[in-house]
């Protein structure tokens, strides 16, 4: 196969990658002119690294960034899995292995860490929201699929991963061994906080948190507890029929989220069952490590007006993700549909902002004076817990309507 033959060959594929996913964002609003338009300067910009670069380059390397570049400009949770890295993907799905504890988006390129789950050996390791993972195992996750960085974190309990961990005024990676464990999702737990205040705190919804959480208000409730605060701070596991069911524990009736994406017509999902507490007022707190399953219940709580938000915005992450399979056996990983607050907010696009933000003390902050990562610190914490102490204030202020009832949060 000659040079020439071969560049029509990786153009041509690459052009039809482009097609369907512009598609996939323009296909409501843009004209055909519009498309051809953004190909024919893809295509120009193609020509001139292939005449103009400073030496001969990798076309196959040009093709997959540009992919990656498309899907992460679109999608911070799409992957290109070429054929062999779309067998793996589905042998790995089907089966239970150790992980690290890390749920990860893409962001500039690179791996980025969404949360660790607590208790996880990277949570342990200090590893938290906004890391950047630069490479897993010396492979750099440059234009690395996101769904095969997930695979590659997975493996035997025991067995041990590298990550070179990118950080805030640390330019040069740090190293960082982690040792694969089965993954054990934290329990909710609830205490009274004072001033007949109940506080739930829930770090997960992977399993059936939205019944411990249930029976955590019951129990408040038998201790005197008059005003609730449900802590979301860094729960990102759960799906979001989890949310669902975490914010029917709260709400009597009601839109709780939609889904709709080009193809995939709007779907309600309501409130389920009846509530455990829907009348004493309630605080939820956020936090940048907020995402998925818990950015639903707390858009729900706060557009219903059952709660306060007191806290940061939340990272973002809520959508039907689909894999699109192509003729050469590869397959593209994107959001299909995506899900929305009941205001009509898409849940990835702009998370859920607090009604009271506060900067979140108790996230774990970088020492100046550290300068390596193994072995890794525990996490830094200011004694003072803010965004708690903000909503305690807000609960127990004489000049709060938040001290009646939960109407008053309307």
């Amino acid at each position: 196969m000659n040079r020439r033959f071969k560049l029509i060959v990786v153009t041509s594929s690459t052009l039809l990658v482009i097609l369907l996913l512009a598609g996939a964002r323009y296909g409501k609003s843009a004209s055909p002119d519009d498309t051809y338009k953004h190909i024919a300067v893809y295509t120009e910009v193609l020509s001139r690294i292939k005449s103009d670069y400073v030496e001969e380059p990798d076309m196959k390397i040009v093709t997959l960034g540009a992919v990656n570049g498309l899907l992460e400009s679109i999608d911070p949770y799409a992957s290109y899995l070429n054929a062999d890295q779309y067998r793996e993907y589905l042998k790995a799905k089907d089966q239970k292995k150790a992980s690290i504890g890390l749920l990860v988006s893409k962001r500039f390129g690179y791996v980025n860490i969404v949360d660790a789950i607590p208790g996880s050996p990277a949570a342990k390791a200090g590893l938290s929201t906004g890391d950047v993972i630069e490479s897993i195992n010396s492979v750099s996750t440059r234009d690395m699929p996101l769904a095969f960085a997930e695979i590659l974190m997975q493996g035997d309990p025991g067995s041990t991963i590298e990550l070179g961990i990118l950080r805030l005024r640390k330019p040069e990676p740090q190293k960082v061994t982690l040792t694969r464990a089965n993954i054990v999702y934290p329990a909710v737990t609830s205490k009274m906080a004072g001033d007949g205040i109940g506080l739930i705190t829930v770090q997960s919804l992977a399993t059936d948190q939205a019944q411990e959480v249930a029976n955590q208000v019951r129990d408040l409730e038998k201790q005197g507890a008059k005003k609730l605060i449900l802590d979301l701070r860094d729960c990102a596991s759960g799906d979001p029929a989890k949310g669902i069911q975490l914010a029917s524990v709260f709400l009597p009736s009601g839109l709780v989220t939609y889904t709709e994406g080009q193809k995939s017509p709007r779907h309600d999902f309501t409130a389920s069952g009846s509530p455990v507490e829907a009348k004493l007022p309630l605080v939820v707190l956020t936090n940048r490590g907020t995402a998925d399953g818990a950015e639903i219940a707390a858009a729900a709580l706060q557009d219903d007006k059952r709660a306060k938000v007191v806290g940061e915005r939340t990272y973002g992450e809520a959508a039907v993700q689909s894999a699109i399979t192509m003729d050469d056996g590869a397959a593209v990983i994107l959001s299909t549909a995506k899900y929305y607050s009941p205001s009509g907010k898409a849940i990835q696009d702009t998370g859920v902002t607090p009604e009271v933000a506060v900067l979140d003390s108790q996230a774990a902050v970088e020492s100046p004076e550290d300068d390596s990562l193994p072995p890794a610190p525990a996490p830094q914490k200011s004694g003072e817990d803010t965004i708690l102490k903000k909503a305690i204030e807000l609960l127990t202020s004489p000049a709060s309507p938040a001290t009646s009832t939960s109407a008053s949060l309307r």
